[in-house]
C-alpha cells in the first residue's frame, strides 16, 4: 500500500521511520511518499498562500499549487484509483470502519493544509474526477494549525490494517472500535501490584472462561460510561444474554420489538412530571388490562381505569405530596415503565383499608417507621424481559427509602393478583416476600391478591 503525503513541512514526517510504520516500510509492506508543495510553485518566494476572496482574516492555499502537487502524483502512479485524504475541521470525524476501508485502497493522497484552508475548488474538482475519491476527515471537534498531525494519524490507524503489519492479526479483534464495536478492556501485567493497586484476581485465576467474561463486562461498563454512542450502534447480533444483563445495570434495554427499537435504547429513571400527566393516563390504560387474571369482564376494566388512571387522577397525584410517580423513559420521551408509590404521613400505614400486612415481620427486624405501599408498577409490553423490569424496580425502591430517611426501619408493601406468577417472581427478585391475602375490587368483580412486603433500607 502506498501513501502519498503533501505538506509545507515534510519533516514533520520523520516520525513514520519509527516503530511498527518504519518497520512496515523496510519490509515492503508500506511504501510512504512525502511532497514538499513548494516544489510545485514557479515564483521565487515559492508562494503557496493567497489572501481570502470576499475579505477576512487568515491566508487560503492556493488552488492551482495543489493542482499541480497532485496531479504530479497521480502521474506517478496511473492505473490506481486512490483516495484524495484532506485532513479539516469541516470534515467527517474519523472512525475506525473508514480505517478499514481506506486499508483496501491501493494508495491514499493526504494534502495537509495550512492557514485557513486549502481552497475549496480543490476537493471539488477531484470529487468530480472519476478517477479519483475524496475523503474530507477530522479528528476531533477542535482545530489544529495544519494538517501534519491529523495525516500521521490517518496513516497510522489505516497502516496497522494492512496485513502483515502486525504481528498478532487477533489483537486487532479484541482493541477498541473493532468489529466487536466497544473500547477495551483495561489492559495489566507485572508487577502485580503497583503503589497498594493489584492486578484483578481474576485474570490471575487461569479460567480463560472467567477472564473472557470479565474483560467482555469492562468494556460494556467502560463503552457505556464514556461512549453511549458504539452502545446505541451495537447491532442484535453482536449482543449475548450476559451483554444484556450487563447492559442492563447501566441503563441500557434491548425491547422485544425489533422493528420499532432495532437497536438498545438507554432509559432514564425520573421522577413523573405534571405535563405528563395525559400520556401517563394513556400508558396506564394500555398495561393495566395485561395484569387482571382471565375472564375479567372488560366494563369492569373500563370502570376501574376510569376512576383510577385518567388524566385528571393522575394530575391528582402529581399534585400530591404523599403521592410519588416514577417514569422510565426512552431518549425520545417515550414511557417504558412507570410506578406510584403511596407514603403515608409520619409513621403511618398507606392504604391499610385494602389489606396492609401491619403486623408482619421481616427477618425478624420490627417495623419502625411508615408502611408504604407500592400501588402501581407497570411495563409497556416491548420492554418486558428485557431486564428493565428489576433495574426500574431497585430505582423505585430506592426513590421511596430517600423519602423516609429519618426512619429507621420502614416496610413497603404491594398486592398483586395471585395468578400473575411473572410479577411475583419479580418482587421476590428484589427481596419481597409473602405476607397475606387481600380482596381488591376491579370495577364491581372482587379478586383475590397476594401481598407482599419487604424492609424498604435493606440492600436490593
Amino acid at each position: 500500500m502506498r501513501f502519498d503525503v503533501i505538506s509545507i513541512f515534510p519533516e514533520f514526517f520523520a516520525a513514520l521511520q519509527l516503530s511498527l510504520v518504519g518497520k512496515a516500510q523496510e519490509k515492503g509492506i508500506l511504501d510512504i511518499g512525502i511532497h514538499n508543495l513548494r516544489d510545485f510553485t514557479s515564483d521565487i518566494h515559492r508562494t503557496v498562500d493567497d489572501t481570502p476572496c470576499g475579505g477576512g482574516a487568515g491566508m487560503v492555499m492556493k488552488a492551482d499549487i495543489w493542482g499541480k502537487a497532485i496531479d504530479s502524483i497521480l502521474a506517478e502512479n496511473s492505473g490506481l484509483r486512490p483516495v484524495l485524504a484532506i485532513p479539516t475541521p469541516g470534515g467527517k470525524q474519523l472512525k475506525q470502519a473508514d480505517c478499514h476501508r481506506l486499508a483496501k485502497s491501493s494508495q491514499v493522497i493526504v494534502a495537509c493544509g495550512r492557514y485557513e484552508g486549502i481552497d475549496a475548488r480543490v476537493a471539488q474538482y477531484y470529487r468530480q474526477n472519476s478517477q479519483v475519491e475524496v475523503f474530507e476527515y477530522s479528528l476531533g471537534d477542535y482545530v489544529l494549525n495544519g494538517g501534519e498531525v491529523a495525516a500521521v494519524a490517518l496513516i497510522e490507524a489505516v497502516a496497522r490494517l494492512v496485513p502483515g503489519m502486525v504481528g498478532n492479526p487477533e489483537s486487532l479483534t479484541e482493541e477498541s472500535y473493532s468489529a466487536a464495536g466497544l473500547l477495551e478492556y483495561p489492559v495489566y501485567t507485572r508487577p502485580l501490584e503497583f503503589r497498594g493497586l493489584a492486578v484483578p484476581e481474576v485474570l490471575l485465576s487461569g479460567n480463560h472462561q472467567k477472564v473472557r467474561q470479565w474483560r467482555r463486562e469492562q468494556a460494556l461498563r467502560k463503552t457505556a460510561q464514556l461512549r453511549p454512542d458504539l452502545i446505541r450502534a451495537l447491532a442484535r447480533e453482536q449482543l449475548e444474554k450476559d451483554d444484556l444483563r450487563q447492559l442492563a445495570a447501566a441503563g441500557w434495554f434491548l425491547a422485544a420489538d425489533s422493528e420499532k427499537y432495532p437497536h438498545l435504547q438507554q432509559i432514564e429513571f425520573r421522577p413523573a412530571r405534571l405535563e405528563e400527566a395525559k400520556k401517563l393516563a394513556d400508558f396506564a390504560a394500555q398495561t393495566f388490562p395485561d395484569a387482571c387474571p382471565p375472564g375479567m369482564r372488560p366494563d369492569s376494566i373500563a370502570s376501574f381505569i376510569a376512576e383510577n388512571l385518567s388524566e385528571s387522577c393522575f394530575r391528582a397525584y402529581l399534585n400530591d405530596e404523599t403521592r410519588r410517580v416514577l417514569v422510565a423513559c426512552t431518549d425520545a420521551g417515550e414511557i417504558a415503565a412507570y410506578s406510584l408509590v403511596i407514603i403515608p404521613r409520619a409513621a403511618g400505614v398507606a392504604n391499610i383499608e385494602e389489606g396492609a400486612p401491619v403486623d408482619f415481620v421481616v427477618d425478624g427486624i420490627p417495623r419502625e417507621g411508615p408502611l408504604l405501599y407500592l400501588s402501581k408498577l407497570y411495563l409497556g409490553k416491548p420492554w418486558r424481559g428485557s431486564g428493565l423490569c428489576q433495574q426500574f424496580l431497585k430505582a423505585v425502591l430506592a426513590d421511596a427509602a430517600a423519602q423516609c430517611r429519618e426512619w429507621p426501619e420502614p416496610y413497603i408493601w404491594l398486592g398483586t393478583n395471585q395468578t400473575n406468577k411473572r410479577a411475583q417472581r419479580a418482587y421476590k427478585k428484589v427481596g419481597f416476600l409473602l405476607s397475606g391475602q387481600r380482596v381488591f375490587f376491579v370495577g364491581d368483580e372482587s379478586n383475590k391478591d397476594i401481598t407482599m412486603v419487604r424492609r424498604l433500607n435493606m440492600k436490593n
